[in-house]
């Protein structure tokens, strides 16, 4: 069978605009073609990919009878020959916009996390696929420092690498809180909240293929905390927290993206303002942070970005210059390089590539 790349791409638009978009992508040339787009949906800015089902998960925005913005997911069939989505089902999964969308490997459940209502939601998935009911909400509570602190604002929910624990970055109240799921009563049950610095406003996190480390990128002071993480118990135990930015940049600044490298020995953090992908060499043993290269994202606010499958390439999503921009990987020093390539794309918020067989 022949093994090739897709790369969906979820986006802000209004419901009579496309929002979904599915390319390919030549791993030789670096080159993205589109394959299709969608509309239907207003702002399905985050996206979930089960390809080994070929089905993709889109959160979505919508408003109560009295105008109060809520959320939605839509499950979608994806056709790998063709690239093709079909819409399968669209459910209310929350009462507050939501701005990430995140699924356990056994696509039993779906969570989806809301930054403007500083919650989160527990969501069915049934067998066929389709996004079924909303089984819990978890309400979170907190302030910190900083002016975008003033309530709790839970912005992405992510797994332990053996799926017993949730991680939820609280941008709101400078907390990553722990859950685990109780699959008999369907619910979150929570397990414990660790600190970063005041005023971080933790957004993302990504696991060390080891096992052993946590990183967590902070959108308000342009850092990275790293922890050790402890799988007996779930704990989160501070080691460092680094900056993303130069030392002589003293521009407005906000992180978005974190990912590291399937081998574990490079990490990268996105910058929005600075415009740039920061790299950074990790310590095997300690899980300590140095950095490499600060590398233009060629485009304006990348709030999002992703290593293709294998880590040769790193696609950027640039929201305001309503463009992907396509990076060379050199896996043996973990440095980028603009490969010339770029595609126009209204407003990118979240790209995923995925090998697929057809």
């Amino acid at each position: 069978m022949e093994q090739r790349t897709l790369v969906f791409v979820g986006s802000y638009a209004e419901a009579d605009s496309s929002g979904l978009y599915v390319y390919s992508f030549d791993e030789k040339s670096g080159q993205l073609t589109k394959l299709d787009d969608v509309s239907g949906l207003k702002n399905p800015t985050f996206i979930n990919v089960d390809i080994d089902h070929k089905k993709l998960y889109s959160i979505g925005e919508c408003a109560a009878e009295d105008g109060t913005k809520t959320a939605e997911a839509v499950s979608f069939a994806i056709d790998t020959d063709s690239g093709k989505l079909t819409q399968l089902n669209r459910v209310f999964s929350l009462d507050a916009p939501t701005c990430h969308i995140q699924r356990d490997s056994n696509s039993r459940y779906l969570i989806v996390s809301s930054y403007h209502g500083g919650r989160i939601g527990l969501l069915a998935l049934e067998e066929n696929g389709q996004v079924g009911r909303q089984l819990d909400v978890q309400q979170h509570v907190g302030q910190g420092p900083h002016p975008n602190q003033n309530q709790a604002r839970a912005h992405s929910a992510f797994f332990s690498p053996d799926e017993q624990y949730v991680y939820v970055s609280d941008l709101g109240s400078d907390r990553v809180k722990c859950y685990s799921i109780d699959k008999q009563r369907n619910v979150l049950v929570p397990q414990g909240e660790y600190e970063v610095p005041a005023g971080s406003g933790p957004r993302h996190l990504t696991f060390h293929p080891n096992g052993r480390f946590v990183y967590v990128i902070n959108e308000l002071n342009s850092t990275v905390s790293v922890f050790s993480y402890h799988s007996e118990n779930g704990e989160l135990r501070p080691i460092e927290t680094v900056s993303t930015l130069p030392a002589n940049y003293d521009g407005e600044n906000g992180c978005a993206e974190i990912a590291i490298s399937e081998d574990g020995k490079y990490l990268y953090g996105s910058n929005r303002g600075h415009d740039s992908i920061v790299v950074y060499a990790v310590h095997p043993d300690t899980g300590k942070l140095t950095t490499i290269e600060y590398v233009s994202t060629e485009g304006g606010h990348p709030r999002h970005f992703a290593l293709t499958p294998g880590g040769s390439y790193l696609l950027a999503a640039n929201r305001d210059s309503n463009n992907i921009a396509v990076f060379h990987v050199d896996r043996a020093t973990g440095k980028i390089a603009y490969t010339g390539h770029s595609v126009q794309v209204s407003k990118p918020v979240c790209v995923k590539p995925v090998y697929v067989n057809s």
